[in-house]
């Protein structure tokens, strides 16, 4: 399973439910990555991580996998293209 850390800002918006996306840069690893754990629907489990300790708070989600523009509220920058994981579920 893929574990992603995140900053603590955006894991407390997730588990809340306030923010519905989570962005990575349009890399060769994150391509990979994400693409190896995708369904044919595009759809994963990973783990959210706020920190990179094995003890840091970690919410289990469902993601969908597209790649398009963030909503800079959550963290994007404005015209910059991303792998977007949409939330759908959160364990």
């Amino acid at each position: 399973m893929i574990v992603l850390p995140i900053k603590k800002k955006w894991f407390n918006m997730i588990v809340s439910g306030q923010k519905k996306e989570e962005y990575r840069s349009l890399t060769k690893r994150y391509r990979t990555m994400f693409f190896n754990a995708a369904d044919k629907n595009g759809e994963f489990w990973c783990i959210l991580r706020n920190g990179y300790r094995l003890d840091s708070p970690a919410a289990t989600v469902r993601v969908s996998l597209s790649i398009g523009y963030g909503n800079p509220e959550w963290g994007a920058i404005p015209g910059e293209q991303y792998f977007i994981l949409s939330i759908l579920e959160i364990k």
